[in-house]
């Protein structure tokens, strides 16, 4: 999946204004849409972030309940490593560039998670509803900042 920058943007602000539509909001929106949204307005994400996400379920006919929606630890989880890929990247890099570069790291597969939390931990609703941390590897993000600074 490749984006333009038009296209980042626009799916950032989609999920703010709860205007995107729910079929293209895909893993590789989400990892976008917070890409973009740490570029612009990183303050207090960890704060916004959910309910950003939470009101977007919501309004496209989603729930957010113990085993559907909104997942505190998975979202916190991106979080912390697209800032850590965005600290990285070389000065000027466009926000399509750098989503390209995102996507080839192992946070494009939607599994990545599953390396860090055994599956029962990770949907737990413990971990749905609050930070959980992971129980088979910390989260370290240098292989992804690595993969960032790449040429």
């Amino acid at each position: 999946m490749s984006y333009t920058d038009e296209e980042i943007a626009a799916l950032a602000e989609g999920l703010v204004s709860r205007t995107l539509p729910k079929e293209r909001w895909t893993h590789a929106a989400h990892l976008a849409a917070t890409l973009r949204l740490v570029r612009i307005r990183d303050a207090g994400l960890e704060r916004d972030l959910p309910g950003i996400i939470q009101t977007y379920n919501v309004a496209v006919g989603g729930v957010n309940d113990d085993t559907s929606g909104y997942h505190e630890t998975i979202t916190q989880a991106y979080l912390a490593a697209i800032r850590a890929f965005v600290a990285a990247l070389p000065a000027g890099t466009s926000d399509s560039d750098a989503i390209a570069r995102l996507l080839e790291t192992p946070m494009g597969d939607k599994a990545w998670p599953l390396t860090h939390w055994s599956r029962e931990r990770l949907f737990s609703v413990e971990a749905r509803r609050g930070w959980v941390a992971p129980d088979l590897k910390p989260l370290e993000h240098p292989p992804m900042v690595a993969a960032a600074g790449d040429e």
